[in-house]
């Protein structure tokens, strides 16, 4: 039976929604859609004219070439589709234009709803060292360093004597590891500032890089927002995305091994806290860096439901997708946070179902990187009442496979896991 967001006798908000997005995540789109009872508009370019997106959508629409900035990223004919079609909402999904404040502005001139959050959240935390300075006055915990991007390597130099060594340089409108450098020693640091500028500026057209201080072995923890229209914000639950390679994350599971109840609680409120400091609404992730005594520090808000999402969905209840399409019709009463309610037996049949495909990922990783690895995996569920703990030893695995400190380090050659 499909979930349904909406009291009885609510009808939803929107009659129609655009999907500006396509494959996996548009399908996850309109599927929310159908269940939410509402019309679904599916966009495609010339070579996407077969695509699933295509046709389970209830209309659809050739936006141009093949060239995303001939159709997916023109913001101009989506527009002029979503008013030919009669669509009275946009639904970015992630990628593409999902956190582009021109057009959630230009949706809103154009009188559509813009599924997401506003302009100016996304610029307020779309820049690291913007984030970083109003989450200062916000009380949020973060990592020492500047809220400012360096001029100079003499400025770097002075910060980092000041935090101590090793640092970590960053690119202010940074992602996937680029322009990002560590640095153990004076003596590296005018080099690497200048090579992590360079990298910015070709992948961002920006070369503003901060200074942080650098966490050893830290954990990458990060947690769902969601947050309606009436100043309701709720946190949904952690994903763990320490296990990365050259800064870019190869898995992610749900809850995270290292979160206990306590701590999840308080980051929690940590990230409620900073979805409302940047005036935040529908589906958000708050990202953690966490060191080996449970300190977590604030790292950087996405302004978008995470193509990550669906791991930890799986350990909660509620289709994050139906929930974003779904939120900026949500009655103005105090929401609970929602718990896990999948039975123990059936999660950690879900785990080790989804487990099994991330370890041959992972081993197919290790097997480009180096000579053929030898992987056994056992997975039996059980009926058993304790908590589900098959992710845990998939992570001790690869955190022992895979060495991630520094941009620099490279997988080992042999693999090997079990649980």
């Amino acid at each position: 039976m499909a979930e349904r967001f909406l009291a009885p006798g609510q009808t939803a908000m929107f009659k129609k929604i655009l999907i500006a997005n396509r494959g996996e995540i548009a399908v996850r789109i309109i599927r929310a859609c159908r269940e939410l009872g509402i019309q679904s508009v599916a966009l495609f370019s010339e070579v996407d004219r077969a695509a699933l997106h295509v046709r389970k959508a209830d209309e659809a629409y050739l936006l141009g070439p093949a060239a995303a900035s001939e159709s997916y990223l023109n913001i101009d004919k989506i527009i002029a589709v979503a008013r030919k079609s009669g669509a009275d909402a946009i639904h970015p999904g992630y990628g593409f234009l999902s956190e582009n404040p021109r057009f959630a502005h230009a949706c809103g001139e154009a009188g559509i709803k813009f599924i997401g959050p506003t302009a100016a959240s996304m610029e307020m935390m779309g820049s690291k060292t913007r984030a970083r300075q109003n989450m200062e006055k916000a009380g949020v915990p973060f990592v020492p360093g500047t809220s400012r991007g360096v001029d100079s390597s003499e400025e770097a130099l002075s910060v980092a004597q000041k935090i101590g060594y090793p640092v970590m340089l960053k690119a202010a409108a940074g992602g996937g590891g680029k322009g990002m450098r560590l640095v153990h020693t004076a003596q590296e640091l005018p080099s690497a500032l200048e090579s992590a500028r360079s990298e910015a500026q070709r992948a961002f057209a920006s070369d503003e890089v901060y200074i942080e201080k650098a966490i050893l072995n830290p954990r990458h923890i990060e947690m769902q927002v969601l947050a309606d229209e009436y100043g309701n914000t709720v946190y949904l639950g952690e994903r763990e995305c320490s296990i990365q390679r050259r800064h870019q994350k190869v898995l992610e599971e749900s809850p995270s091994p290292i979160v206990d109840p306590d701590m999840r609680r308080r980051m929690g409120e940590i990230a409620v806290r900073v979805a409302k400091a940047a005036g935040y609404t529908n589906a958000g992730t708050i990202e953690f860096l966490a060191d080996q005594q449970k300190n977590f520090y604030f790292l950087e808000m996405n302004t978008r439901l995470q193509v990550e999402h669906p791991p930890e969905k799986n350990f909660r209840s509620g289709n994050r997708t139906s929930r974003s399409v779904a939120t900026p019709s949500s009655a103005a009463s105090t929401p609970k946070t929602p718990t896990i309610t999948t039975s123990p037996a059936r999660a950690k049949s879900r785990c080790c179902s989804s487990l099994r495909a991330l370890a041959s990922a992972a081993t197919a990783a290790c097997t480009r990187a180096g000579p053929s690895p030898s992987t056994t995996i056992r997975c039996s569920p059980s009926s058993s009442d304790t908590a589900p703990t098959a992710s845990r030893p998939l992570l001790a695995w690869c955190a022992r496979s895979t060495s991630i400190s520094s941009a620099e380090s490279k997988p080992t050659s042999r693999c090997s896991a079990g649980f």
